[in-house]
């Protein structure tokens, strides 16, 4: 218990920092209406690329819901270790969220940089975003802190959080491209804003799945397609005339 503890810890200090910072600079942009999006996406994925990088090696440095989820339903993490998580990064949001509200009053405080539907875009479409976004974000971190032969396996959170930026590049104005139920639940609690919440907790998820069983599917059982490298990989090198195996 005392381990799932220190991980579920890692996960509660990565999902705080990720609404604070992340949430904290929707807050910080907001008096400049239109502007501040690439600001929201630098700070949101450098914060989650740091933390990832920080504690990857004590919980995987999920921080979100619907990565979690996507390990449980591959099979590569205990519904115990799974719950755990969960009720850390959902109490990290909310910790999060109270300590904006705290430092932003009155009308600063806005609705805490909760993500919301952007003008002109429909519900169902907001969902579609953020269910494609999130397929994206489980995907690269699977190939990456999941697949032993990914490429990039000793700076995952650098990925991770790359892709974190350029999802919000794209969807910050459309659907806040939050990608994650916690970074909705934390600011929807603490300003009572539910407008359109299940976007946020729907798409995900399902998306998160999604991107989970493709890659684990497709690239983990077994692990292929084989790597080609030099023989002190271990992997033999195809002959003059052999079809190469990448």
């Amino acid at each position: 218990m005392m381990d799932v503890f220190r991980r579920a810890a890692a996960e509660f200090i990565g999902t705080f920092a990720l609404i604070f910072v992340g949430a904290g600079s929707v807050l910080v942009a907001a008096p400049s209406p239109g502007a501040g999006n690439l600001e929201v996406a630098l700070a949101t994925g450098l914060v989650i690329a740091v933390m990832a990088s920080a504690v990857g090696h004590i919980s995987g440095g999920h921080f979100n819901p619907a990565v979690t989820l996507g390990f449980l339903v591959t099979g590569r993490l205990s519904p115990i270790l799974a719950g755990a998580y969960w009720i850390a990064q959902f109490v990290g949001a909310i910790a999060g969220a109270a300590l904006l509200k705290w430092i932003f009053t009155g009308e600063a405080q806005a609705n805490l940089g909760a993500p919301a539907v952007g003008p002109g875009i429909e519900p169902e479409a907001a969902l579609i975003i953020e269910a494609i976004l999130t397929f994206f974000l489980v995907w690269v971190v699977f190939a990456t802190a999941a697949d032993p032969r990914g490429t990039f396996k000793s700076i995952a959170g650098l990925a991770i959080g790359l892709t974190i930026t350029f999802d919000i590049l794209f969807a910050g104005p459309l659907t806040g491209g939050a990608m994650n139920p916690a970074r909705a639940f934390g600011p929807e609690l603490l300003s009572n804003d539910w407008t359109d919440f299940w976007i946020w907790y729907v798409g995900p998820l399902a998306g998160g799945v999604l991107g989970a069983i493709a890659y684990e599917w497709l690239y983990l059982r077994p692990l292929s397609p084989p790597v080609v490298g030099p023989p002190e990989t271990g992997v033999v090198e195809p002959r003059p005339g052999d079809t190469a195996l990448s």
